[in-house]
């Protein structure tokens, strides 16, 4: 499955709104799923800040990391690990570089190459599969892989990244962001004329009394 058919990758999750309303993979006819909650059955699966006791650092399909700096976009961001490649974080970085790449699609060699080796790279949705773009910054030398959406109105679906047809693998950690997620990240850099963000990654959020504070503005909850 080529990740330029966008028809082919059906959203993958909607994150629930405050009144509880919720959209789910119309594809696979997805229902939200109601777990116990300290007042009794309560909280939505896909409600992040009322379901935060599952796993910290990764609650159900979801992975957080924080914009250090640009101070501007200093926002926890959400972010979906790939489904069937990938490897997973072995670590926290404190402090790790988020270096757009160039060109931001990825899909061979990158002009600035040199400056995602031991960092992590922002990625823009489309022109090869999810996986070759995960290949490409791993041969670069980076940590990981964040791939935003191409779709810069897209605040609150989220695709599930899996595997092409080529029966190739990738070790690097590969992670989906919301297309407006992305491009203010992006615009926030170009506006202060710095090469790469610089984040923490992954954030546990249980630990985080202000999380929903702490989310972008711009993002649909």
């Amino acid at each position: 499955m080529w990740e330029g058919d966008r028809s082919s990758c059906q959203p993958k999750v909607r994150r629930a709104t405050r009144g509880g309303a919720a959209g789910g993979d119309a594809a696979r006819g997805r229902t939200l799923e109601m777990v116990p909650g300290a007042a009794g059955w309560c909280c939505l699966v896909l409600w992040l800040p009322a379901c935060v006791a599952a796993h910290g650092f990764r609650i159900h399909d979801y992975l957080y990391f924080q914009v250090l700096s640009p101070g501007d976009i200093r926002y926890i961001f959400t972010a979906t690990p790939a489904k069937d490649f990938g490897g997973i974080f072995h670590t926290r970085y404190e402090q790790i570089h988020l270096v757009p790449a160039e060109p931001p699609e990825a899909c061979g060699e990158l002009s600035n190459g040199f400056f995602i080796q031991d960092q992590i790279a922002l990625v823009e949705r489309g022109g090869c599969s999810f996986l070759s773009k995960t290949r490409v910054v791993q041969e670069h030398g980076g940590r990981a892989v964040i791939i935003s959406d191409n779709a810069v109105d897209n605040d609150s679906f989220y695709v599930e990244m899996i595997q092409d047809s080529t029966q190739r693998t990738a070790d690097i950690p590969a992670l989906f962001l919301l297309g407006r997620d992305g491009y203010m990240i992006r615009r926030s850099l170009e506006q202060h004329g710095l090469p790469w963000a610089i984040i923490s990654i992954p954030v546990n959020v249980t630990s985080i009394p202000t999380f929903e504070l702490l989310q972008p503005p711009w993002t649909f909850w």
